[in-house]
């Protein structure tokens, strides 16, 4: 493909939301990646247990709505945190389909001494943009996602 052909494929990709969402996303991932690569922790992980540490007894499903992954995806993340031991699981007694969940001393800890790490992936993330608009741009984007809540992989409870 020559250039003059792939800066018209990018021009046209570059105008379409969904793209650059998914783009934004994987540079993020990397930037997380380098950044928080010694904890061994996913940023999905580094969410469930941020919320986990934030809603101590969360159940596991409000835990997925809160972090937007199914349920499926929740109860295998937090099978590996707990694993770990970064997590803990108590079933409910007069519902045992229920698990609420904690996020243990260590789990706390790991987050403790994550949070520089993570924020200047986040930093990182947003920082070609002019220290005004950093904040706007974060605003627009949890509009976007707040407005599409009901959407997507978390299902409502």
């Amino acid at each position: 493909m020559d250039a003059a052909v792939a800066g018209e494929t990018y021009r046209v990709l570059g105008q379409r939301p969904g793209f650059l969402v998914r783009r934004l996303h994987q540079i993020h991932l990397a930037l997380f990646a380098e950044e928080c690569k010694a904890f061994g922790v996913t940023p999905v992980q580094y969410s469930i247990l941020t919320v986990a540490a934030a809603q101590p007894g969360l159940d596991q499903a409000a835990l997925a709505n809160e972090v937007g992954v199914d349920r499926t995806t929740m109860a295998d993340v937090l099978a590996r945190l707990e694993r770990r031991g970064l997590v803990r699981r108590a079933r409910v007694e007069r519902d045992a389909r229920r698990k609420l969940v904690h996020a243990t001393v260590a789990g706390r800890r790991l987050l403790a001494r994550m949070d520089g790490r993570a924020q200047r992936a986040h930093e990182r993330t947003v920082a070609a943009l002019p220290s005004k608009e950093r904040a706007l741009f974060i605003d627009l984007l949890r509009r976007l996602v707040e407005a599409g809540g009901d959407l997507g992989r978390a299902q409502r409870v």
